[in-house]
């Protein structure tokens, strides 16, 4: 008979580790396992209580410490970290490579009219913006009307860039053209995700000790927190809306694209869902979720209070969102 798993496991912590390059990079390929949208309710129904269990230091019988990672990465897969609720399922980070590769491989097919630049930017902020309202760091609450400056405010940046940039390059090479809709997207990203997290900066976000002891809010820690998301949600971007213009300047050139002109949009969405496929993990992998900083740069009042309560501490932690 086999020996009853052990409730010494951390499941708090990914299973690699996250100091490194290589084992966050593990950590997110399972994170953003696109067959993860797949899971059923009762699924995901079953982690949360497989994982809810463990913590309180119930462990079946037959549970295997293989079953108990995967049922933390199908838990987390589908619950926000902070708040404990269920994500809206295209908010999911498992949800980023197939939401992305349809959509940025449509704006890269359709960047040439003013109608489709004006319908296919939409349809990407309003994507962001759930993504980046489902990933958000804490648990503080962000209001409607909040939502929607942010909303709107990142829909008229990308879209005026995109349409600004397409008028310039009328006059250049048709490969630049190609480009203009990874313009508008990084142009987006650094208006939508400190709006969307506007609260964050306001109010601060939870740090703790490395014993996850909560120690107050900081919008300094916000500030990096929001700095490394709005950085590799660009770099996210970049290969699948670098190089799939390459390519497609290329094939459209030729005989079989000539021929069959609808192929464009197929074979552009499934360029960009190779490259996201890489991109989005390793991407998200750049920097710690865990984030951390010293207590020296933190607001003086924050520093004060916790040299008073905890004169131990150096360094403080918290969850930089995605």
């Amino acid at each position: 008979m086999a020996a009853e798993l052990s409730t010494s496991i951390n499941i708090k912590e990914p299973r690699w580790d996250q100091g490194t390059f290589v084992g966050r990079a593990k950590h997110f390929f399972t994170v953003t396992d696109p067959r993860n949208i797949l899971l059923t309710n009762e699924q995901l129904e079953h982690a949360h209580k497989v994982i809810t269990d463990y913590r309180k230091g119930i462990v079946s019988p037959d549970l295997t410490e293989d079953e108990l990672w995967r049922a933390k990465y199908v838990f987390d897969s589908a619950f926000h970290p902070d708040t404990g609720e269920k994500m809206i399922l295209i908010g999911r980070m498992s949800a980023q490579v197939p939401m992305n590769m349809t959509i940025t491989g449509c704006m890269m097919t359709f960047y040439k009219t003013t109608p489709a630049v004006l319908f296919w930017q939409w349809i990407n902020q309003s994507f962001n913006a759930i993504v980046n309202y489902t990933n958000r760091s804490g648990d503080a609450p962000i209001t409607v009307s909040q939502l929607g400056t942010a909303y709107v405010s990142a829909t008229t940046g990308a879209v005026v860039t995109a349409l600004g940039l397409n008028a310039l390059t009328k006059h250049v090479s048709p490969l630049f053209g190609r480009f203009v809709p990874f313009a508008a997207v990084a142009a987006a990203n650094c208006i939508n995700i400190p709006l969307m997290r506007q609260r964050e900066l306001q109010h601060g976000i939870p740090v703790t000790d490395e014993n996850d002891n909560r120690l107050g809010e900081s919008t300094k820690a916000a500030q990096q927190a929001i700095s490394q998301v709005v950085v590799s949600r660009i770099l996210m971007a970049s290969p699948g809306m670098a190089i799939p213009p390459f390519l497609m300047n290329h094939l459209e050139k030729k005989a079989f694209l000539k021929r069959f002109p609808w192929m464009s949009a197929p074979i552009q969405v499934s360029l960009v869902g190779f490259c996201l496929v890489f991109a989005t993990p390793l991407c998200c992998a750049l920097f710690p979720q865990k984030s951390s900083m010293s207590v020296s740069r933190l607001e003086p009042e924050l520093q004060e209070k916790i040299r008073a309560s905890h004169p131990g501490v150096e360094r403080v932690y918290f969850n930089k969102g995605l």
